[in-house]
């Protein structure tokens, strides 16, 4: 059993619609019955043509030949009695001729006088007939021995046959016998047939559009079930099955088992994409470098988050557009078409100026394939490690710097003292005191490094407690008021609620304290004032170290927590500041989640207040 006789099975429910009238099936269908249709009606009413042409053929050829005939065999009878004139014996003779045999017989004299005609009455009818020396078929019988013509006769009033043929007596023509047929019988005869014949054609043209509908359908329903399939696997409905036929050996039942099978491996194939699909996604959008796919026109195919997050662009709305529209650098697009003309990885460095200015370390690496599809982009934020590097590079300069000073401060004075001034009492001493002075300066920035690479590596863990501000800051400014009175500064603690507890290392906060109380009285001048007093906001309580110094413009303030950055270097070096101390503030009060920031106009003090958890808070 083929496919074909178990078609209808086939149509799964999902998909099966109600049978639509056949003026409403489309494609295929009409095609197919339309060829049909138009090759067997054509080939019928050929057929039916022929046939009738063919008869009609048959019936003029015996006709001709029934009086080529007559006039042959009537002009060898009377060939050696042909008559000279017109007499009733002749006219009689020729009446009964075209009796017995059928057929209209007339005797015609070489000038064209009828002597006889077997359809005329008497002799006296034949006498007033007229000449038919013009007739066409007489003339050619005159003159080529026989002729034929076909019109109306003026004699009978009917459409007649002729058919002349010369009688020749010793070798010379006496006249012509022409035999004749009226044509109207066989007319009837042929309408009569062609009717009949055109009848049959269209009935069997009505059969043969029948069997071709019949063909077409049978054809057509497996085709549409066929494609009703495909269009069920191309759209995704890999599930979509036709029933496979029992013994079903033809053409389309082994193309409804490899639609099946086809189904089953895209679904296959599906469930494998998807999953490698959804692995590649998360790779590329939980990776922290940015991915640019760009084909060979430099049209974005795909941009990760991070990308778009880096760049600042939506990564769906920039698929389908030039790179350079979405991401407006050229550096990154010379980088693309590097790799692009050379078939080879090509890398670069590029700063993007966005909201903030960010480095990139790029890296183009053209996809395989002939021709090439496009390229990767993988950007590597390098601004961190750029920044980090500087600040290296700075830190390094700084504390050759710092150490190059009292270092050589030192040399110089020992050489001078190795020279012979240490035998003078009052030169020595002065000298010795500034190696001193200058030993301690070295010390106090070596502890200051150590104290703050220790916090940035987080070697000394911080141990947090619930503290007193007002009873540190107490024993902090008791500890330097004998530094504030040497200089004439007031030195005043506003801190007198002890109930506001910080979350805070005591010795962290010991250690934030004296460094801004220390700067604030190295800074301010002799007469000024140093307060420290302390306010709770929310959960976060604030403690303001101000002072009455010279002040800070506003183009320091973002730096002056920076290691080894001073505002007025002389001044600073001269009151025998590190550098450090402010850095190393920022650093603790970060550690023990808070933050610090200063508040200053020149000339009229400055504010620094650092901000810590409050206990509980």
């Amino acid at each position: 059993m083929s496919l074909a006789d178990e078609w209808p099975r086939l149509e799964p429910t999902s998909l099966q619609s109600e049978r639509r009238p056949p003026f409403q099936r489309a494609g295929l269908f009409w095609k197919l019955l339309l060829a049909f249709g138009v090759l067997s009606v054509t080939a019928i009413l050929l057929l039916t043509w022929l046939f009738s042409n063919a008869y009609e053929a048959l019936l003029e050829r015996e006709l001709s030949e029934r009086i080529s005939a007559a006039a042959t065999t009537t002009g060898e009878l009377l060939s050696d009695r042909w008559p000279a004139t017109q007499t009733e014996a002749t006219q009689e003779l020729v009446h009964q001729l075209g009796q017995e045999i059928g057929v209209r017989l007339t005797l015609i004299a070489p000038d064209g006088t009828v002597l006889a005609d077997s359809q005329l009455k008497d002799l006296a009818a034949v006498q007033q007939a007229e000449n038919h020396a013009d007739r066409t078929e007489i003339i050619a019988a005159l003159k080529n021995g026989s002729g034929s013509a076909r019109r109306t006769s003026p004699t009978m009033g009917e459409r007649m046959r002729y058919y002349a043929v010369r009688v020749d007596h010793d070798g010379a023509p006496v006249g012509v016998v022409r035999a004749a047929l009226p044509t109207a019988p066989i007319a009837a005869e042929l309408a009569g047939l062609e009717r009949w014949i055109w009848t049959i054609g269209i009935l069997l043209s009505t059969a043969a559009v029948g069997v071709a509908y019949w063909v077409a359908a049978r054809l057509t329903d497996p085709l549409r079930a066929l494609a009703a399939a495909a269009d069920a696997l191309a759209s995704g409905k890999h599930d979509y099955r036709l029933p496979a036929t029992s013994g079903g050996d033809d053409e389309l039942s082994k193309l409804a088992t490899a639609l099946n099978d086809l189904g089953r491996r895209l679904a296959q194939r599906e469930g494998q994409l998807r999953s490698t699909s959804q692995t590649q996604a998360t790779v590329l959008e939980a990776m922290t470098e940015s991915v640019i796919a760009v084909d060979r026109t430099e049209k974005v195919l795909f941009a990760n988050a991070s990308a778009a997050r880096a760049l600042g662009f939506d990564a769906a709305r920039v698929e389908g557009h030039p790179l350079l529209e979405a991401v407006r650098s050229h550096e990154l697009r010379a980088v693309v078409q590097q790799a692009l003309r050379s078939r080879k990885p090509g890398s670069g460095e590029i700063t993007w100026r966005g909201k903030t200015q960010r480095i990139f370390d790029v890296l183009a690496t053209p996809l395989p394939g002939d021709p090439l599809p496009g390229v990767v982009v993988v950007l590597r934020d390098v601004s961190e490690v750029k920044r980090l590097e500087q600040m290296r590079q700075q830190f390094i300069a700084n504390v050759s710097h710092e150490l190059k000073t009292p270092l050589s401060s030192i040399k110089a004075y020992t050489e001078t003292l190795l020279g012979g001034a240490l035998k003078d009492p009052v030169h020595g001493q002065r000298f010795l005191e500034r190696i001193d002075e200058q030993a301690s300066r070295l010390h106090q920035l070596i502890m200051d490094m150590l104290s703050l690479a220790r916090i940035e590596s987080s070697q000394a863990p911080l141990e947090l407690a619930n503290l007193p501000l007002g009873r540190v800051a107490q024993r902090i400014v008791a500890d330097y008021e004998r530094q504030a009175a040497s200089k004439q500064v007031t030195l005043e603690n506003k801190i007198a609620d002890f109930s506001v507890l910080v979350r805070a290392d005591e010795e962290a906060l010991r250690q934030i304290l004296s460094n801004l109380i220390d700067n604030a009285v190295k800074y301010t001048p002799p007469g000024g004032r140093v307060t420290v007093a302390s306010r709770v906001d929310g959960a976060v309580v604030l403690c303001d170290v101000s002072d009455t110094g010279p002040g800070i413009s506003a183009e320091h303030h973002s730096r002056v927590f920076e290691r080894f950055y001073r505002v007025d270097k002389a001044r600073s070096r001269e009151l025998g500041g590190t550098g450090l101390g402010l850095s190393i503030v920022k650093h603790l009060t970060q550690a023990m989640g808070g933050s610090v920031e200063v508040t200053s106009q020149v000339g009229q003090g400055s504010t620094f207040t650092v901000r810590l958890p409050a206990a509980g808070g």
